[in-house]
Parts: C-alpha cells; structure tokens; sequence
C-alpha cells in the first residue's frame, strides 16, 4: 500500500514538473515574440522595457503593438483550448471542437450581423457572440436529442457539423449582401490578432477568467463522463445535465474569443489531444496544462504569420487552419484515437 501511495505522488509530482516546464517554455516564448518583428530587439531589451525601463522607441513599439497582441494570443489560445476539451468530454469524441461542432460559426454569424448591419452597436458585439454561440448549441442539441436515449455524442456531433454548414452559408451570404463593408470584416473572419491594442485585452480579460475559473471547476463534472454512462447513472448522475453544464462553459469562451479575434479554429481539437498524450486523460491534470499548450500553440502559430512572411502578416486563424487540418485527417485516419 505504501509503495503504491509513493507511485501515485511521484505522478502527481511528474504531472505538476511537466506544467512548470510547459509554463517555463510559455514565459519563454512570449519574451521572445515581443522582440521579434519588423524591429527587433534582444531579451534583455525587452525585459527591461517591460519592466518600465526601456527607451521610449522600445516602449512605443512594444506596449503599442506587440504586447498587446501576444497578450491576446495567450488568452485566446487557452480558451479555445479549455472550450476544445469540454466539448471533447461532452461528445467523448476527440474530434470534437468549437469550430467543428458549429459554435464558432453561429458567434461568428452574430458578430458579423452587428459589424455589417448595425455597426452602431458594437459594444454589444460580446454579448451578441454568446447569444449567437449559445443558439447554435441549443441547435445542435435539439437536432440531437431522443426520447429514447436522450443525447448521444454521435449525434452531437452529426448535428454539430450541419449546423457548421448553415452559418457557414449564412456567413458567406452576408459577406456577398455587404461586399462593400467586407474589408473592415475581413480580418477578423481570418482570425486575426493584428491591430490590437490593450482596449481589446482589458475587454476580454474578465470575461476570459470567469470561463477559466468555471471550466476549472467543471473537471470533476468532465471526469464524471469518462466513466461512461452506466457507472455515471450508478454514482447517481444526470448525464444530460453534466453535458449541458460543460457545453453551456465551451460556448462561452470559444463565443468570448470569437467576438474578439474572430474564427480562429484547430486550437481545440489538437490542444486537448496533445495534453491527453504527454498527461493522462484525467481533466484534473490535461485541463490545466491544455490552459498553457493553448497559450503556447497560438502564441507560436501567430508570431509565425507575422514574421515568417514579412511584411505580409498571415492571420492566425489561417496559420491554425494549416496546422490543424492536416491534424484532423491524422486523428480520423487513427479512427479518433
């Protein structure tokens, strides 16, 4: 019994040494993507400036342009991430993702109406991005559900990509009903970070860590689901609630990060599927360290758009697009291994 309590602590321990080093990584690379850029400039540089201790042409450049915009790439990836891996636990699927299964295209579609039709009133534009994510979840799940059986994660994820394809058509049609307003648009249908300013971080900001904090306190609810549906009913569950709850937390924050950046997909299905290989499937320890990987995955993929072809700025949505389709045939071909 003792040997067996000294094995579980030295996962445990392994599992919290595997974060630091990930979080390490993370600290890293953003430093790193501060400095890098039409001007660039050394760690030391950018610390120092970071710290309020730079030139002021530093200052200007970085605080202006470069730190809001990683600032923003690490949110965004960790909701996306965090969204991914509710959905993923919700449908027992690991093909499941915000933008696969609808969501991000039903916030997208409200967003796009506000930013098109009534730009007026763009302050409502995050509110409307959860009411438009929130439609096309309550969509998929009305298309899912049986009297007999109630959900399953087949059918979720059936109705999840027809209704990817109607707000995919809806969004193509406004685009061609507004081609004059379309430009302003256009970026953020690319899901790009480009232009941000720390207006855009100080918005999402708060919204981002309630979800993190509901997504963190919906692991035992997402645990409760790997269990399977027969010990789940035994430990005196109502699944249907669990993946209500889980999938009403996963439209919230794929929605929140829509209504900022735009569609931005592939962060939710490779995130979870990389966390659940070098972590374990327990969301205790894949959540939390799927937080970080999404960080860390956007961070990368949008400083490669910026700067790999400069100066040309790839969004970060297309660069996702490239990365993770390629990804989503690799799991399909594994059979959603």
């Amino acid at each position: 019994m003792n040997n067996r309590v000294e094995t579980t602590g030295g996962k445990g321990r392994s599992k919290v040494i595997l974060a630091i080093i990930v979080a390490a990584i993370l600290a890293l690379s953003a430093l790193i993507a501060i400095g890098i850029g039409s001007v660039r400039f050394m760690p030391t540089e950018t610390f120092m400036t970071i710290i309020g201790q730079g030139s002021e042409r530093a200052t200007t450049i970085l605080w202006d342009i470069r730190i809001p915009r990683v600032l923003l790439a690490l949110i965004i990836g960790a909701n996306l991430a965090a969204s991914g891996a509710l959905l993923q636990a919700v449908m027992q699927n690991p093909l499941a993702d915000p933008g696969l299964t609808g969501v991000s295209s039903g916030a997208a579609v409200a967003v796009l109406f506000i930013m098109l039709v009534m730009p007026g009133y763009s302050s409502f534009i995050p509110l409307a991005a959860i009411v438009g994510g929130g439609l096309a979840a309550a969509m998929v799940f009305a298309m899912a559900w049986k009297k007999v059986g109630g959900f399953t994660p087949i059918r979720i994820i059936l109705s999840g990509v027809a209704i990817n394809a109607v707000f995919g058509g809806i969004i193509g049609l406004l685009s061609i009903l507004y081609s004059d307003q379309l430009p302003s648009a256009l970026q953020w249908l690319n899901g790009s970070l480009n232009g941000k300013g720390m207006d855009a971080v100080y918005t999402i900001l708060p919204y981002s860590i309630v979800g993190w904090i509901a997504a963190i306190l919906c692991i035992r609810k997402a645990n409760i689901l790997r269990l399977g549906e027969q010990n789940a009913h035994n430990l005196g569950q109502n699944l249907n609630q669990v993946r209500f709850l889980l999938s009403l937390v996963a439209v919230y924050m794929a929605a929140i990060s829509v209504s900022t950046v735009g569609l931005v997909g592939f962060v939710g299905l490779v995130v979870p599927h990389i966390a659940r290989m070098l972590i374990g499937s327990n969301y205790k320890y894949s959540l939390p360290l799927g937080l970080l990987l999404g960080a860390l995955i956007l961070l990368v993929a949008d400083t490669a758009g910026r700067t790999l072809f400069s100066p040309l700025q790839i969004p970060s949505g297309i660069v996702m697009a490239m990365i993770g389709g390629p990804y989503f045939l690799y799991l399909m071909r594994k059979g959603g291994a």
